[in-house]
């Protein structure tokens, strides 16, 4: 993950700005001068004749929700068991609040989703809580745990007997249950119904609200640009984007103009701010950098234009233009 990260926490005047994106970058651009919670540096993970990481580089700073975003192989996970202290780089440093990651110092400060996670299926709900509040010397309360994970009813089932959606819920209860400063969730609304994952969402951001650093994993890309302060995007072990969702999504060459017109496609090619024109059946669809601009010159050009649609840039996008290679 080797390249420039805009990383964020805001100060007074910082919150006067007007919009959304505008104090979104003030808060990241604020945290460069922050500590940061977990740290690799030139790190490189080679495993035999693969390497899974190539000189990564990424900060996680107090307070923020940071996407780590690839394909399959691209090393999130391998990043991930770094961070957990679970493997060692073969060069470059991991530092997880200062000190070595498997150090118990640094792991009881640390909570963690896996999707590789098992559990064993005849315990009880509370039972699983237990015995990872067990582990960790100021544990939160299950009260507080079966609330947040939102658990209230399900504390005396087997975790054998839970829907898929329940059982990510215990697995999410469990990476809360030493009060974790640093979250790790991987793919954590796997299973879940648009409720139950819009639920857990706001639960995350809770995580957020009270100070905590929470890095998530994630194939749905919709829950990124929900959720992600700032998004990392990485290929073949290297970070190839890093930003906030706006500014990974103008990456993808601007918004979508969609409509029927007169205008051939040497016309709409020629105007300025066109990246690209597309024709599927009757419509087509032209990518702009100034779309307003270019939808008026389309009208004035064509009396006839019909069926206008636009769209913004998606995250989905900007992702498949980064990582095509």
């Amino acid at each position: 993950m080797a390249t420039t990260l805009i990383e964020g926490a805001a100060s007074p005047e910082k919150r006067g700005t007007t919009t959304p994106e505008g104090h979104r970058a003030a808060l990241l651009e604020e945290r460069e001068t922050v500590q940061p919670v977990a740290r690799l540096t030139g790190v490189i993970k080679r495993y035999e004749t693969t390497t899974a990481l190539d000189g990564l580089d990424l900060a996680l700073r107090a307070g923020e929700i940071v996407a780590l975003l690839g394909p399959n192989g691209a090393g999130k996970s391998t990043a991930v068991r770094l961070m957990l202290g679970l493997a060692a780089p073969t060069s470059g440093t991991v530092r997880i609040f200062g000190g070595d990651p498997r150090e118990a110092t640094a792991r009881t400060r640390v909570g963690a989703m896996l999707q590789v996670a098992r559990l064993v299926e005849t315990l009880r709900v509370r039972e699983h809580l237990d015995l990872f509040r067990s582990y960790y010397p100021r544990p939160l309360a299950v009260a507080e745990i079966v609330r947040f994970a939102q658990l209230d009813g399900l504390e005396d089932r087997m975790f054998g007997q839970l829907s898929g959606g329940q059982k990510q819920r215990v697995l999410f209860a469990l990476a809360l249950c030493g009060d974790p400063d640093l979250i790790f969730l991987d793919e954590p609304t796997v299973g879940m119904d648009i409720e139950a994952r819009r639920g857990l969402w706001q639960q995350i951001r809770e995580l957020k609200a009270r100070g905590k650093t929470v890095l998530l994993t994630t194939h749905y890309l919709e829950e990124a640009d929900a959720l992600a302060d700032r998004v990392v995007v990485i290929n073949k072990g290297r970070v190839v984007s890093a930003g906030t969702p706006a500014e990974i999504k103008r990456m993808s060459g601007g918004r979508r103009i969609r409509c029927q017109t007169a205008l051939s496609f040497a016309d709409l090619q020629a105007m300025e701010g066109v990246a690209s024109v597309e024709a599927a059946e009757d419509f087509v669809t032209v990518t702009a950098h100034n779309a307003e601009d270019v939808v008026r010159e389309m009208l004035l050009r064509d009396a006839t234009l019909s069926g206008l649609e636009i769209a913004s840039p998606a995250l989905e996008d900007a992702f498949l233009a980064l990582t095509k290679n």
